[in-house]
């Protein structure tokens, strides 16, 4: 006889939120450390997607904890991992004085 345990599982949504985050992140620090206009290619991408990357960094903590609420405060969510990881990509690009 097979039993099967019944846990929590995440939606589509609190992955994609994740996924986002996490190239959210990804997107800033690359562009904090390197040399973007280095190549006109990556300059001119990098000109094209900094402003819906800047509103996603605003957005995805606020989406991230609206559906944290929903989970019912569940930490095998995702979604408090990725305003952790917002958080974290947030405060490396002010402290830092590169």
């Amino acid at each position: 006889m097979q039993e099967r345990i019944s846990g929590f599982q995440n939606s589509r949504n609190n992955k994609v939120v994740f996924i986002l985050s996490i190239c959210v992140s990804l997107f800033w620090l690359i562009g904090k450390n390197t040399n973007v206009y280095r190549f006109a290619v990556t300059g001119a991408l990098f000109e094209i997607i900094w402003l819906p990357m800047l509103i996603l960094l605003v957005a995805l903590p606020v989406l991230a904890l609206i559906l944290f609420w929903k989970d019912r405060f569940n930490l095998r969510s995702l979604t408090i991992y990725s305003a952790l990881i917002l958080l974290a990509s947030l405060s490396v690009g002010i402290l830092s004085n590169k």
